[in-house]
């Protein structure tokens, strides 16, 4: 046998030492590990970051152009995958810990997402051993590194993203730190939205503090705090979040140390010291589908002019139809019949076909002029927004 074939052979025989898919001395590529940073493959957070999200993710999912907001540096890649919904697909977890089939980073990843490409987008393929690592990391509970005791906790991202501005209100905020914080803490003292009254501008005596449906720390993830806002009325206005570092209510970490919070336009958040509020602001423009979005952007500047919808209610139209405030357009409008169209409510709540008032607005009634009388015809995303709240029970 000649030294090339023994060299051959007992290279491979030195693979075959290793255990199967341990990728020992391999990095995400199968090449050898200095060129990874020098970080074997293992099921931990720490080797996936250098070996995966670094080398394969965050030339796209980083900074504040991040795609759907994933920041995925070292700092950010725990909070936005661990216990997070998937904004492409709701109902999964993008890492839901324990479960790694139903986990949205691993079916993108693996190429068996329903919607979307394979990440990473326009990359080869992370190798299917590789993704073994991953798997058995969710599997094991997806935890996170340990942090340094005795370091305050910071904010390293938010949903949605500070000075963002987007057409769809959020179903819930959703705060990320880079240590565990005290689940005790988490509440509606602590963790705050308001929106500024309808001038864009905060602490002028009109600012409207938001009452959430709920607020606390994520049972999937002790780093994520949760806000949901499901039944809020969707309203366009700039919105203000904040996360209390001092006063008499703050946020702690399990050390007891309070947030440090102060936030400069970048994560993660803080000056280096014990204490100081998180505070960032987002917009939402587009009409929404609740009673407040449309009394404020349909009724009150197309509807309720003088000589049309203006009140007070009454037998005669148009004054009759009172669509002056958001009270009066509720009690004028929800299932009560229509006085051109008989037997036809004007809004039916849950029944957009047979609601007069859309039949109004598209120009579509048997009766009459298109509404708005005399001005231009609503755009159709504005009707949807219409059509959306009555599909959805017409609620006051």
């Amino acid at each position: 046998m000649n030294a090339r074939i023994v060299l051959f052979l007992a290279a491979g025989l030195g693979l075959l030492g290793c255990a199967p898919g341990s990728g020992e001395g391999l990095n995400v590529s199968g090449r050898p590990l200095s060129e990874s940073g020098n970080v074997p493959l293992a099921a931990t957070l720490e080797s996936i970051q250098v070996n995966v999200f670094d080398a394969s993710c965050t030339v796209c999912h980083a900074g504040a152009s991040a795609p759907l907001g994933l920041r995925l540096d070292a700092s950010s890649s725990f909070t936005n995958l661990v216990g997070v919904p998937s904004r492409q697909v709701g109902s999964l977890l993008r890492v839901e810990p324990g479960e790694p089939d139903r986990s949205y980073l691993i079916r993108k990843l693996e190429g068996t997402a329903a919607g979307g490409a394979q990440m990473p987008l326009g990359g080869p393929p992370i190798p299917r051993a590789t993704i073994d690592f991953l798997r058995q990391w969710i599997l094991d509970g997806a935890l996170p590194d340990v942090v340094t005791v005795g370091t305050p906790p910071t904010v390293v991202s938010l949903q949605p993203a500070p000075d963002s501005s987007g057409p769809n209100f959020p179903a819930e905020i959703v705060a990320g730190f880079d240590q565990e914080i005290d689940a005790s803490t988490i509440n509606e003292l602590t963790f705050t939205i308001e929106r500024s009254g309808g001038d864009g501008q905060f602490d002028n005596g009109n600012d409207v503090l938001l009452v959430a449906t709920s607020v606390g720390l994520s049972t999937a993830n002790p780093r994520l705090a949760l806000m949901s806002l499901d039944g809020v009325a969707a309203i366009d206005d700039r919105y203000r979040v904040m996360l209390k570092g001092s006063g008499p209510n703050v946020l702690l970490s399990v050390d007891g140390l309070a947030l440090d919070g102060e936030y400069g336009g970048m994560f993660p958040s803080g000056d280096g010291n014990e204490g100081g509020d998180f505070i960032a602001e987002f917009e939402i423009q587009g009409r929404q589908p609740s009673l407040a979005s449309i009394q404020a952007n349909v009724f009150a500047v197309s509807c309720a002019v003088s000589g049309c919808h203006s009140g007070p209610t009454g037998p005669n139209l148009p004054q009759g139809m009172d669509l002056t405030s958001e009270a009066n357009s509720f009690d004028n409008l929800v299932s009560v019949e229509s006085v051109q169209s008989p037997g036809t409510l004007r809004v039916a709540p849950g029944d957009v076909a047979n609601s007069y008032l859309v039949q109004k607005l598209e120009g579509t009634a048997a009766v009459g002029q298109r509404m708005p009388f005399g001005g231009a015809a609503l755009d159709q995303a504005t009707i949807d927004a219409i059509r959306t709240w009555i599909d959805n029970g017409a609620l006051r």
